[in-house]
């Protein structure tokens, strides 16, 4: 699976965030000291997450960020999405035609990948930023 640092990153800021209460507006070299992430990762990130209007940038001496909506209505998927992340599980590039094999041939198990991208992009639908703060992620039952 192919989800890089970029949207990790993104959801443990956004989590941090939400984490610090409502309403509340953080700087991001507080959430880089919490969290580890380089301060002009943050940076890009948040620039991008702004865009999106998933956060609100505050300017001033007690400037930082905060979210733009309730940490229950914000979806991890649109997180990665705002910060430019696909999940991709195959090397497929439908725009060339050419395919993981480097043929023009889907390889056999191409509709495995492409039906557990589609689990993991609802998955990722489902679960708010506040399901992240309170630890409610319900996970998969055990297959036997």
């Amino acid at each position: 699976m192919k989800l890089t640092a970029k949207g990790r990153y993104a959801i443990m800021a956004i989590t941090d965030l939400a984490a610090q209460g409502p309403d509340s507006v953080v700087a991001l070299s507080e959430i880089s000291q919490r969290q580890s992430i380089s301060l002009s990762y943050l940076e890009q990130l948040f620039g991008k997450m702004r865009k999106a209007g998933l956060v609100k940038s505050h300017r001033g001496t007690a400037g930082g960020y905060s979210l733009s909506m309730e940490p229950g209505a914000m979806k991890l998927g649109a997180i990665i999405s705002a910060v430019d992340e696909d999940i991709k599980l195959h090397g497929c590039t439908p725009e060339t035609k050419i395919h993981c094999t480097g043929h023009t041939t889907q390889c056999m198990t191409h509709s495995l990948w492409d039906a557990l991208e589609a689990h993991i992009e609802t998955f990722l639908a489902k679960v708010s930023v506040d399901d992240v703060v309170q630890q409610n992620i319900a996970l998969p039952e055990a297959v036997e």
